[in-house]
C-alpha cells in the first residue's frame, strides 16, 4: 500500500502540511551519532527501562538523582561494579529501588564497553547499522543487553537519534487495519512484516524512517 495514503490521511487530521511537519522527529546526523558518549547511551538504556510500567513523568522527575546514583553512568565501572553497590542503589531514595531495573545497569554497560572495543564507541555502532534493519538492530540489543526487548529498545535508539520506527499502539493498529501485520509485533514473521512495509515506504517517500513511523501513528482511524 502506498504511503501517500496515510500521509494524506495524517495531513487531514492536523489541518495543513505544515502542521504536520512540526510534529515529526528529526533524526540524528552520522557525524551526531558519532559524536554519542558512551556514558549518554548507558543513561538512556537505563532512563528507558526504568521509565517501562511506570509514569514516565516520575522518572523525569528524579533523573537527576539517578544521574548522581549512578555516578554519571561510567561503563567501564558499571560493568565489574561490586554486588554490594547495587545493594546500596536498592536503597538508594534518589531513584526508583528496583532491584531488577537496578541489576540491567552492568549488563548493559558490559554490552557498551563490547561494542566499543570494537567499533571506537556505541555510538559508532550505531552510525554503520543500517536504518533498514531496525529489526535486526532490535534482535542484537535483546541478546546482548538485559530488557531491551519490547518497545523499550525503540524508544532508546529515538532517544539517541538513530532512525527507527516505534510500535506505539497507534502505529500497529494502522498496520493491522491495512492488512500489513498479521503476526505478532515481537515475532519474527512479525518483525519482517513491520520492516519490510517501513523499508518499501521510505524507498518511495525518501522520509526517515522515523517521519514515516510518527505520521502512520496520526492515522488510528484509518481504515
Amino acid at each position: 500500500m502506498k504511503f501517500s495514503y496515510f500521509y494524506e490521511r495524517a495531513m487531514a487530521r492536523q489541518g495543513s502540511e505544515s502542521a504536520l511537519r512540526e510534529r515529526l522527529p528529526k533524526p540524528a546526523s552520522r557525524e551526531q551519532l558519532l559524536g554519542l558518549d558512551d556514558r549518554q547511551v548507558l543513561a538512556e538504556m537505563t532512563r528507558c527501562i526504568f521509565r517501562a510500567g511506570f509514569a514516565w513523568r516520575v522518572i523525569e522527575n528524579k533523573w537527576s538523582g539517578f544521574e548522581a546514583a549512578f555516578a554519571g553512568f561510567f561503563p567501564p565501572y558499571w560493568q565489574q561494579v561490586p554486588p554490594e553497590r547495587l545493594d546500596e542503589l536498592a536503597r538508594d531514595e534518589r531513584i526508583v529501588r528496583n532491584p531488577q531495573k537496578i541489576a540491567t545497569v552492568p549488563v548493559n554497560a558490559r554490552m557498551i564497553v563490547e561494542v566499543a572495543e570494537q567499533h571506537g564507541s556505541f555510538g559508532a555502532f550505531l552510525a554503520d547499522w543500517p536504518a533498514d534493519d531496525q529489526a535486526g538492530l532490535q534482535v542484537y540489543l535483546k541478546k546482548y543487553g538485559s530488557r531491551l526487548g519490547g518497545t523499550a529498545a525503540q524508544h532508546v535508539l529515538r532517544r539517541l537519534g538513530w532512525d527507527g520506527y516505534i510500535y506505539t499502539p497507534d502505529t500497529l493498529t494502522a498496520l493491522r487495519n491495512h492488512k500489513l501485520l498479521d503476526a505478532s509485533e515481537f515475532s519474527k514473521r512479525g518483525m519482517q512484516q513491520i520492516q519490510t512495509t517501513f523499508n518499501e515506504w521510505q524507498t518511495e517517500t525518501g522520509l526517515p524512517y522515523c517521519q514515516l513511523s510518527r505520521i502512520l501513528s496520526m492515522t488510528l482511524d484509518a481504515r
